[in-house]
């Protein structure tokens, strides 16, 4: 379990870093930890619509959501106070992140390249979904 939180806040550090030296690059250094934070948010946003995608073709259901149906604000308020809790309450990422910040290039580099490739494996699954979605002729289920 302390692996996971580990991870999970490393996921957190190298996002904010990076957010954190592109706004450097680009005279915007503000607000990164807000940044840092929505990217987070969407990413798990991501795998949600990911699973309920999976679960609709899985099941041969296809609901159609309104924006102003509850259903759709409760898991988002869950992951928003997920993430205020296990990162912004009482500055929980400062410690961490000083942590990660002694280890080695190699090691951040490394970290770098994983966290890369799960953000780029999250965004290619959400679009696989997508397609698997579209692809089912959704009026013979009806």
């Amino acid at each position: 379990m302390k692996f996971i939180k580990k991870s999970y806040y490393y996921f957190f550090y190298k996002i904010y870093r990076s957010i954190e030296y592109t706004s450097e690059l680009s005279g915007g250094k503000f607000l990164t930890l807000f940044k840092a934070s929505v990217v987070m948010i969407a990413l798990e946003t991501w795998m949600l619509f990911s699973w309920v995608n999976y679960y609709a073709i899985y099941t041969k259901t296809l609901k159609e959501l309104s924006i102003s149906m509850p259903v759709i604000y409760i898991p988002l308020l869950i992951i928003v106070g997920f993430n205020y809790f296990t990162l912004d309450y009482k500055g929980r990422w400062k410690k961490y992140n000083s942590e990660f910040v002694n280890y080695t290039k190699k090691k951040n580099r490394i970290g770098g390249w994983i966290v890369f490739g799960i953000i780029l494996l999250i965004i290619t699954n959400l679009i696989f979904s997508f397609y698997l979605v579209y692809q089912i002729d959704w009026n013979q289920y009806r």
